[in-house]
């Protein structure tokens, strides 16, 4: 089916490839931790997200990553305004929405859009369907001109249903087939944006892949702009063009993805990518990176660098000084890390020269710290 088709249920104007969609600035999410007796009162606050920052073009597909707890999907539910941000703006085609009221929201509601990581309790087990899919429609009062059950039969055959299946109920659908009930809900309104949060982690490995080639279709022919959210990294690497990694609330690095995965500059983007299962046995050979310890608390996370407490790297200055989120001499445009001591090797593990002599520890003392933590794959 053509992107002509497939657009033919809304009137939304294009936005053009390459322009910036999505802005988000310092972004913070706090949730209050209450206490006390018989008053009950703020005693802390889990620091989910704190001051993250990115950009997302029309058309293009952000991937974010990171160990479960880093906040990747609070930042997805902030982006979408399922959260209310605690600091920090979210601009969406220049208009700041990060603290827009209801009524504000109410117009590009429908140009932003969610796939949820569960489509087994993502789905009213009580709806058709048909109801279901057109609920976005009938919540925005959109009509269109063939009416919305023929609008929803169209989207089901888009995401590779049929159309019949339009008075069936959720329950009688596979894990797969139910997620694409939900790219269907989540393309009713022609959205420009959509937050995947996790889209594909619940489901077998072969509908996976058809899930995330379906999602790249439809990028592909409509223009929609994702920040997809995963914990695997091939599958990121394959879907989206540019990658953000987060660590107990903040992104430690950010590039495009071949920049990230060929040359990763952060000690801990280094460690996700050594641990990812390789299927080319020229690359068994390559180090292992094992981080010890358990990942801090974010109610009370570590000062300054808060990887410090795992990297094999730390030194005085990491828990003295926060890294900054900058762009290091000799990196790829667009090539943030925020590390006082970051990588220069490759995946394997072969050297590079140094970016920068002040942000690079000693050469001898990168080797020599480096074996504690890393192991042969043999």
């Amino acid at each position: 089916m053509s992107a002509e088709q497939t657009v033919s249920g809304a009137a939304a104007k294009p936005v053009a490839t390459g322009t910036p969609l999505l802005e988000v600035s310092g972004l913070t999410k706090h949730f209050p931790v209450m206490g006390g007796f018989p008053f009950k009162r703020q005693v802390g606050a889990v620091q989910a997200v704190d001051d993250v920052s990115f950009t997302v073009n029309a058309g293009e597909s952000l991937g974010l990553v990171g160990e479960s707890g880093c906040g990747k999907s609070t930042t997805g539910r902030l982006v979408t305004r399922l959260y209310e941000p605690t600091a920090g703006s979210i601009k969406y085609m220049g208009q700041d929405i990060a603290h827009a009221s209801r009524k504000e929201l109410a117009p590009i509601r429908s140009e932003i859009q969610m796939i949820f990581q569960d489509p087994y309790s993502s789905l009213n087990p009580r709806h058709t369907v048909g109801t279901i899919i057109s609920g976005p429609m009938e919540i925005n009062g959109i009509n269109p001109p063939q009416g919305r059950e023929a609008r929803v039969k169209e989207l089901l055959e888009i995401v590779g249903l049929n159309p019949e299946h339009y008075n069936r109920f959720p329950h009688e659908f596979s894990g797969g087939q139910r997620q694409r009930i939900g790219v269907a809900r989540a393309l009713a309104l022609n959205p420009k944006l959509i937050v995947a949060d996790e889209p594909v982690s619940a489901l077998d490995v072969s509908i996976q892949a058809q899930v995330v080639n379906l999602l790249q279709e439809l990028q592909k022919e409509l223009g929609i702009a994702f920040v997809f959210i995963a914990h695997d990294l091939s599958i990121v690497r394959h879907f989206s063009q540019r990658v953000a990694v987060m660590y107990l609330g903040k992104v430690v690095e950010i590039a495009d993805r071949d920049s990230l995965y060929e040359a990763p500059r952060h000690p801990y983007t280094h460690a996700l990518l050594s641990a990812a299962p390789d299927a080319d046995p020229d690359n068994l050979a390559g180090e292992r990176i094992r981080l010890t310890g358990d990942v801090p608390s974010p109610l009370n996370p570590p000062s300054g660098c808060r990887f410090r407490t795992r990297c094999w790297k730390a030194q005085e200055k990491c828990a003295t000084e926060e890294p900054p989120l900058v762009q290091l001499s000799g990196s790829a445009d667009g090539h943030l890390t925020a590390c006082h001591f970051p990588e220069f090797g490759d995946v394997q593990g072969n050297a590079k020269a140094p970016a920068t002599e002040a942000a690079t520890a000693p050469e001898s003392e990168a080797k020599a710290s480096v074996p504690e933590q890393r192991e042969s794959a043999e």
